[in-house]
């Protein structure tokens, strides 16, 4: 039976006088107040759950993912995330595992088309995941920004200062013992390079790499700043929001020609692509490439030679760029002081943005480039 307590205090005492002009007064005793406990009527016991679910892990032993900030096994929350090269010409698709990727990020390399590097928290257990191509050095250092081991198929000289650093933890399928990466017989090399995630796990161990973040390399403060799903991000805070319903970088990305299309009903922005003929679709789950965040990224970038390899200024600050989530677009400045410092997106008024929970997508856009979005 519910019972409420009512307090019922009497006091005796006559008003106190308000002091004025500074002249002090003696405050007037006052008797003690008496207490009177009062049971209420019998009524049905109801119970009223006043405490936020999203709060609370919805199982015990439950963490935020620093990646999506959805609710994760804690040794997945701890486990270091593992950044994957994956190339993006038409020969390398149809990918595997993707959409398992909680971070994924575009950028071009030479002959104008993009590489994609696939962040995932949770690893350990998917089977071919790829397939995997050659390193860019600049991909690693938006991998060290989330201390992730970083998996590639060698790479051109240029990388050859980053990788070979000793706090560059890197897997190499081109000289990684037998059996830690494999090929696939339903494709032609070099397209049919792939992992499990079991392999890459024993590796790590043999290699003596830490299997959990190292947390005094990367930033003490959150990488992401995320919004509640209870209260969540929804730019109509800035005056000049734009509506966002199609985000087209074909003239950014030339060969691929992505572009993403929001979808109300579930809020999130599904991938496409000339070189998929359309939606970007993953082979081992079927399901089409979708985020809640969509980060475009303008970066100043240099060619080195002839052969169109490119450099891209991954450290640098008050680039411009765009904020695309729920339907809606806003104007933002990115930097990033320091080879594992985070890139940070500020809005117009200097604060840092929140992204919302979910899956993130981070387009690095040439400076000088353009892309369009429309309702």
């Amino acid at each position: 039976m519910k019972r409420l307590k009512v307090l019922l205090l009497v006091a005796l005492s006559s008003t106190l006088l308000l002091t004025a002009c500074g002249k002090k007064e003696e405050p007037e005793a006052v008797q003690e107040a008496s207490v009177v406990e009062v049971e209420a009527p019998t009524v049905e016991e109801t119970v009223i759950e006043e405490t936020n679910d999203e709060d609370l892990p919805p199982e015990e032993g439950m963490e935020r993912s620093a990646l999506t900030n959805e609710w994760v096994p804690a040794e997945v929350a701890s486990l270091r995330p593992l950044a994957v090269m994956v190339p993006n010409d038409k020969g390398a698709l149809p990918h595997y595992n993707l959409s398992n990727a909680d971070i994924l990020y575009e950028c071009l390399v030479e002959g104008e088309i993009t590489r994609l590097m696939a962040v995932f928290g949770d690893w350990t257990k998917l089977e071919r995941v790829g397939n995997i191509r050659s390193c860019r050095d600049y991909f690693v250092y938006w991998a060290f920004e989330w201390d992730a081991l970083y998996v590639h198929a060698g790479g051109p000289f240029y990388i050859d200062e980053v990788i070979g650093r000793k706090d560059t933890q890197n897997l190499n399928a081109l000289t990684a013992p037998s059996g830690v990466f494999y090929r696939t017989t339903d494709r032609s090399a070099p397209q049919n390079l792939y992992l499990d995630g079991a392999d890459i796990y024993s590796e790590a161990n043999r290699l003596g790499y830490p299997l959990e973040v190292r947390s005094e390399k990367i930033d003490s403060t959150p990488h992401f700043q995320f919004a509640s799903k209870t209260a969540p991000n929804t730019l109509e805070q800035y005056s000049d929001a734009k509506a966002a319903k199609k985000i087209d970088l074909a003239n950014a990305y030339p060969t691929t020609k992505t572009w993403f299309e929001y979808n109300e009903s579930d809020g999130l922005y599904y991938r496409f692509q000339k070189t998929s003929n359309g939606a970007h679709t993953d082979a081992a789950t079927g399901q089409q490439l979708a985020f809640k965040n969509v980060l475009v990224q303008f970066t100043y970038h240099e060619v080195r030679d002839a052969k169109g390899y490119l450099a891209f200024q991954c450290i640098d600050s008050t680039r411009d760029g765009w904020y695309f989530t729920n339907g809606k677009a806003i104007h933002v400045n990115w930097k990033k002081t320091s080879d594992y410092g985070t890139t940070r997106y500020y809005d117009d008024n200097g604060n840092e943005i929140q992204l919302n929970t979910g899956k993130t997508m981070v387009c690095i856009v040439e400076d000088g480039d353009t892309f369009s979005f429309e309702d």
